[in-house]
């Protein structure tokens, strides 16, 4: 496989919060990256900005120093000439210092990207300055990081804010879910095979395991966390994100608008979810202070590092299969993946063998990007006909080799915003609708006074998690297995 490099146009790109974490740990360094592959053209502009005050040759020391830490395998002279693109002004986000310099520093024939790494708060004080300032061009983008709003009515504050001063076709809603490798390879895996599609149904799928399990605990960001939680923080984002792929209809054509209206519909056919159908959680201190009540400061705290819930859509592609989703702080290991399960064989002609295991897809997203489908074989050997689970197993890092080393996620998002890509970005009644249907299930556990359960770090969650599964008469895939 020959791997294409398509330079994108020349463009300015704006980056508020500049010396934030993000922008140090992830955009600066992805810009890298796409400066040494050849991505991005040699008159392309980057501007930082936020309220320190520093000049530009000191924002580059910053970077230098980022790099070293996030990104060590870079190249010194590459670095350099990617620095040599690189500029600092300072700009009172909700001020009017630096707003004048900032329009002065713009190149009026260029794309002109305006990427918002600061908190939601900030998102419509500095569209509508962009906008009083002349630098919200009808052919601007902005992006917008997660996360967009707190409930529903904040989401619909935040979209009337920016469609105030852009148009939805300018506004770019990042989840970077949606960059890694493997879940734009979910479509393609779906929609470029007549081998699957077929089966992607009720008729063939039993359920569809989703889990996003993470090591870290929320120590460094617990007042932030405290108020928001796993459902708000992970389901409503980018658990719902992998549910629409994996759910959705195919779209009519691969477009960025045809392919949110089908996952628009999966989101708006989700049905309530009963309080019985979900589990939530807290990680509790391994030692001394290490809990999450510790980490976020609140004994009191009833909010969830960890939840699992069945969700039902109903359409007729998907009457009756049960969706269930799981995401968590602390867990045995941290692994993303999304799993098929098919149904058994209607009959089986094999005797006495035992119970069959049926056929499961699985998507593998991190830490090992792959795919591998589980089938049923003819143990080797003499003496009985015995059967046997196998993987067809197709790691990208094995399969591809160095085609495998897939740009990371915000560098692919970042390029989709300078090509005008919309088609992995959430549209506004997308994120609209999905918290139109997480606000019903958060406001029933917080009218109850429900106390998430206590589970141990390291292990998969707590046992109400897997009493969910166990009455259905189903298992969880093993964390870390």
């Amino acid at each position: 496989m020959v791997s294409r490099v398509i330079p994108v146009d020349p463009f300015d790109l704006v980056l508020f919060g500049a010396t934030g974490d993000l922008a140090q740990r992830k955009i600066l360094p992805g810009l890298y990256h796409r400066f040494e592959v050849g991505q991005m053209p040699e008159d392309a502009k980057i501007i930082g900005t936020a309220r320190s005050d520093m000049d530009s040759d000191g924002f580059r020391d910053q970077i230098r120093a980022s790099m070293k830490e996030f990104a060590p395998a870079f190249k010194k002279d590459v670095l350099d000439q990617f620095l040599s693109h690189v500029e600092y002004v300072p700009v009172d986000a909700l001020g009017d210092s630096g707003w004048k310099d900032l329009a002065n520093s713009l190149r009026p024939d260029v794309v002109r990207a305006f990427y918002l790494s600061v908190g939601p708060s900030l998102f419509s004080g500095i569209a509508k300055r962009l906008s009083d300032h002349g630098m919200a061009t009808p052919d601007s983008r902005i992006v917008v990081e997660k996360p967009f709003g707190h409930d529903l009515a904040s989401a619909q504050a935040l979209n009337s804010g920016l469609r105030a001063c852009f148009e939805e076709h300018q506004i770019y809603r990042i989840d970077h879910y949606l960059g890694k490798e493997t879940v734009q390879n979910l479509m393609a895996l779906r929609f470029a095979n007549s081998l699957f599609e077929p089966l992607w149904n009720a008729t063939h799928v039993d359920h569809v395991q989703i889990t996003v399990g993470e090591t870290v605990g929320v120590e460094g960001r617990g007042a932030y966390y405290d108020q928001s939680g796993a459902m708000r923080d992970m389901v409503q984002n980018h658990l719902v994100q992998l549910l629409c792929l994996t759910a959705m209809e195919p779209p009519s054509k691969f477009s960025p608008n045809a392919v949110r209206d089908e996952k628009v519909k999966v989101i708006e056919a989700l049905e309530p979810v009963a309080p019985s159908d979900i589990a939530r959680g807290q990680y509790r201190s391994s030692k001394v202070g290490d809990g999450y009540l510790d980490h976020v400061g609140n004994p009191a705290s009833r909010t969830e590092s960890y939840i699992a819930l069945k969700a039902h859509i109903g359409n007729w592609r998907w009457a009756s299969v049960p969706f269930y989703l799981r995401t968590g702080k602390r867990l045995r290991a941290r692994e993303s993946e999304i799993a098929v399960f098919f149904r058994d064989p209607p009959h089986t002609i094999f005797p006495n063998v035992g119970p069959l295991h049926g056929n499961v897809l699985v998507i593998r997203l991190q830490p090992d990007e792959g795919i591998t489908l589980r089938t049923t074989i003819k143990e080797p050997g003499q003496g009985g006909f015995r059967l046997s689970d196998v993987a067809l197993d197709m790691s990208f890092a094995e399969a591809l080799g160095d085609e495998a080393q897939s740009p990371d996620a915000y560098e692919r998002l970042v390029m989709d915003v300078i090509r005008g890509d919309q088609t992995l970005f959430m549209r506004g009644d997308e994120a609209e609708a999905a918290w139109a249907w997480v606000d019903p299930i958060i406001h029933s556990w917080e009218e109850r006074g429900d106390r998430p359960a206590k589970y141990d770090q390291g292990s998969s969650g707590p046992e109400e998690a897997l009493m969910l599964m166990h009455r259905d008469g189903r298992r969880w895939r093993q964390i870390g297995g």
